[in-house]
């Protein structure tokens, strides 16, 4: 068997959690960022995991983590 391709993409944007769930950051933080509260972008600093619905493609694309 050939080895398999990480999707690099992917793995800058997911790492994988000890109990086998992926983490994420969340987005509409990168610009923009003066007409948005202090309180919003606090919130969206804290990282969020993956919906059960989307881990089996993000599992597909990291196949070695």
């Amino acid at each position: 068997m050939p080895k398999l391709k990480t999707n690099r993409g992917a793995a800058k944007r997911f790492t994988k959690t000890a109990s086998g769930k992926y983490k994420r950051s969340q987005s509409h933080l990168n610009h923009i960022l003066t007409k948005k509260s202090t309180k919003r972008k606090r919130h969206l600093r804290s990282p969020n995991l993956v919906d059960s619905a989307d881990t089996p493609q993000v599992r597909r694309m990291l196949p070695y983590s």
